[in-house]
């Protein structure tokens, strides 16, 4: 009988045997496989964060901690403050590690003969070939998320201050807000029609002379966790980033901050706690996750906005004068007064009168310095 290629046990035989190689050849220098990855990377990228080592090699978080911790405790790396980045530390490699280093690239050398065995030139060839197909195939694999986008507005110069930019709409949201005008992005009907990721990125690059930005809204961008890929696409074409959210994935937010990968951040602001629920058309919410959204902007980590759309059904002059004192000392708020429309979830719906509205305006400047009326 032909024994049919087990890729699952073939990989695993492969990598215990690697491992193994690995760490007998490192034993005299104290690390094994965990290290010598991190040490050659950091030999060939000297100053590389933990992120960028990360990103690299596809590690996650506690794997690229683990194994620096180990090089720097033995002394073969050295970490210093990053100017740029007082949260990161770039890494060096140390005299110590230089020292040796060499060796590491012949350890690996014998490694890679002793695999190519009984294999010739040619075959060699194909094989470094199929690996890095095989190697791309699995990181689209790892990269192939589930973000959807549902409409692009091709050229807006009121989405992002002061910039010319596109805005891509995602689909789906956690809040059901009844004067919100994207229903069709909330619920998704079957014959919704979803724009290919290629044409986004192909118009983007076709644009790049013209436009500067790329706004993400929605819906609620931040649902999908895979959203990182597609922001780190559009930075590597040059485009600054806005994301329109509403606050309830502080952690997702923080950390595509910290990545570098979002500019400006737009967050809408619903009502105060006590008229939050229902104005978000939910039975209940709790506050905790947009609290800690609002704290970290107010920190001044990046440029940022808070923003509410008025509705004469959700808000008077009181509300909007409690939701300035809770985001007191913000850099920008924004009021919109609600228009209706045909796209809107329930019928039914309000906007505010103009003396209303100023008179909001003039609440919210008792907490705040920079209170503007938008689209009127």
């Amino acid at each position: 009988m032909t024994k049919t290629p087990d890729l699952l046990i073939n990989n695993s035989i492969l990598y215990r045997a690697t491992q193994k190689y690995y760490d007998k050849r490192l034993e005299k220098f104290n690390i094994g496989y965990g290290q010598i990855l991190f040490l050659m990377m950091i030999y060939e990228n000297e100053g590389i964060t933990m992120k960028e080592l990360s990103r690299l090699g596809s590690f996650d978080k506690g794997t690229t901690t683990k194994g620096i911790n180990k090089l720097e405790s033995i002394g073969y790396v050295r970490l210093e403050e990053n100017p740029h980045d007082k949260r990161s530390k770039l890494i060096y490699t140390t005299p110590k590690a230089e020292e040796i280093l060499s060796m590491m690239y012949i350890i690996r050398k014998d490694w890679l003969q002793q695999l190519m065995k009984g294999i010739d030139g040619e075959g060699e060839k194909l094989f470094n070939e199929y690996l890095d197909k095989i190697v791309h195939n699995a990181s689209n694999e790892m990269n192939d998320v589930d973000v959807r986008f549902y409409g692009m507005q091709k050229l807006t110069l009121l989405d992002y201050p002061g910039k010319m930019a596109a805005t891509l709409f995602t689909g789906g949201c956690n809040f059901r807000c009844p004067f919100c005008h994207n229903k069709d992005l909330v619920f998704l009907p079957e014959s919704l029609s979803e724009i290919q990721s290629e044409d986004i990125f192909s118009y983007l690059e076709k644009r790049k002379s013209i436009l500067e930005g790329v706004v993400i809204s929605g819906g609620e961008p931040l649902l999908h966790k895979g959203l990182e890929v597609y922001l780190r696409r559009i930075k590597e074409m040059g485009y600054v980033v806005k994301l329109d959210t509403n606050g309830t994935f502080p952690e997702r937010m923080i950390a595509l901050i910290e990545e570098g990968l979002i500019d400006y951040v737009a967050v809408d602001i619903k009502n105060t706690s006590g008229k939050y629920a229902k104005t978000i058309g939910l039975d209940q919410y709790r506050l905790d996750a947009i609290v800690k959204t609002v704290n970290y902007l107010l920190e001044d980590h990046v440029d940022y906005e808070f923003r509410t759309t008025v509705v004469e059904e959700f808000h008077d002059v009181v509300d909007i004068e409690e939701i300035a004192k809770t985001i007191k000392g913000a850099k920008a708020y924004y009021l919109q007064n609600f228009r209706d429309a045909d796209s809107v979830i329930e019928e039914g719906m309000h906007s505010v009168s103009h003396d209303t509205l100023l008179k909001m305006k003039e609440a919210a400047e008792k907490y705040l310095d920079h209170v503007e009326i938008r689209g009127e």
